[in-house]
């Protein structure tokens, strides 16, 4: 039996630990394509609704700012508030989607999304949501959604107070 040899490049999935480069430039790059990369999700246009949206969660729970700090924002931010989750994640009366599109159609129309370093957090950005990320162990140069309506407040998790979140909310 012949072996058919293909043209395969195998590109590196990271960018170079010493290098604070962000990971979406960094598989830009790989093409052969300059950044900024910012990823877009079409949706459709929508008016902005008059709520917030919470998604309290991660892929890793050391990256989860405390959910006491979440519900205390939650009652400061002067409109009302809804609380996402994904089908494991353990959260009452959250609205919770299977449909990723779906998700980010809705996301969208949020007048703000607030959220960990999560997927659905660069979900909300892709979509074109006002975007806050909470950003603790991972690098926001690297890891951070993009996007004109997005904010990051980093630091350690439990020094970053409600009153940074608010603001960056206020200023998004």
């Amino acid at each position: 039996m012949r072996r058919l040899e293909l043209p395969i490049e195998f590109f590196a999935a990271l960018p170079p630990p010493n290098e604070r480069v962000h990971v979406a430039d960094h598989f830009l790059a790989q093409v052969g394509c300059d950044g900024p990369a910012v990823p877009k999700i079409d949706c459709p246009e929508a008016p902005p609704g008059d709520f917030a949206v919470i998604h309290p969660f991660s892929s890793s729970p050391r990256k989860n700012w405390p959910m006491e700090r979440f519900q205390e924002l939650a009652g400061r931010i002067g409109m009302p508030v809804r609380w996402c989750a994904g089908p494991e994640e353990s959260l009452d009366g959250a609205v919770r989607m299977t449909d990723l599109y779906e998700l980010a159609c809705w996301l969208r129309t949020a007048r703000v999304h607030i959220g960990n370093d999560s997927g659905i957090t660069h979900l909300a950005a892709a979509a074109g949501a006002p975007v806050v990320a909470i950003f603790g162990p991972s690098d926001p140069a690297v890891w951070a959604p993009r996007g004109d309506r997005v904010r990051v407040v980093a630091g350690k998790l439990d020094e970053i107070t409600v009153e940074q979140v608010l603001d960056a909310v206020i200023n998004c």
